[in-house]
């Protein structure tokens, strides 16, 4: 199966199970393209294929089913078991074997975590950056975060306890914010 009827598949599958339980909100329903699939696409452009994508919150799969559905290998953190029910779905119906789906709090799963070369974090309408880093700040990955329209304000409040790199690229599908970062380290 190539990947624009995977992505046909999933974005049917969102509209199914979306009207049994809160995946995405129905106003983005009309063009799920666009607003989801897209703008998880845009992550593509900076993450190199090799590399291990640990998704925070995944709630609908974004960015991470699409990661996936493009090759990469793709962990999802997400601790609402539906929302797993959801993901495990997708998994099968995809056949997405580089998609592994956990059921945690993210606190748990970074406890025993340990950073290699090639593990990158995504998130897309998860937490504020500074949230993020209070969750992951000490495993020592960089992140690759789709973020909104007042990320110039998450990134000065994340300024006053953590100390990082950063680079924005404006989002070609909407006014959000792809924010790239190496690791951070507290102040």
């Amino acid at each position: 199966m190539d990947i624009e009827v995977k992505f046909s598949i999933y974005e049917k599958m969102l509209r199914e199970w979306n009207s049994r339980m809160n995946l995405v909100a129905p106003s983005t329903l009309a063009d799920v393209r666009i607003r989801h699939i897209d703008d998880s696409l845009q992550l593509a452009e900076y993450i190199p294929m090799n590399t291990h994508v640990i998704d925070l919150g995944s709630g609908a799969g974004f960015p991470a089913v699409v990661l996936a559905i493009l090759g990469y290998n793709v962990t999802c953190i997400e601790s609402i078991s539906k929302k797993c029910a959801f993901l495990n779905a997708l998994k099968s119906e995809l056949n997405l074997p580089n998609l592994t789906i956990i059921n945690d709090r993210i606190e748990n799963f970074v406890k025993t975590m340990r950073c290699g070369k090639s593990v990158v974090f995504t998130a897309r309408a998860f937490a504020s950056l500074e949230k993020i880093f209070d969750m992951t700040g000490r495993v020592g990955a960089p992140y690759a975060l789709l973020k909104g329209e007042n990320i110039d304000a998450e990134i000065t409040t994340a300024r006053e306890k953590y100390k990082f790199e950063d680079r924005l690229h404006p989002s070609k599908t909407g006014p959000g914010f792809i924010f790239l970062s190496g690791p951070v380290k507290l102040i």
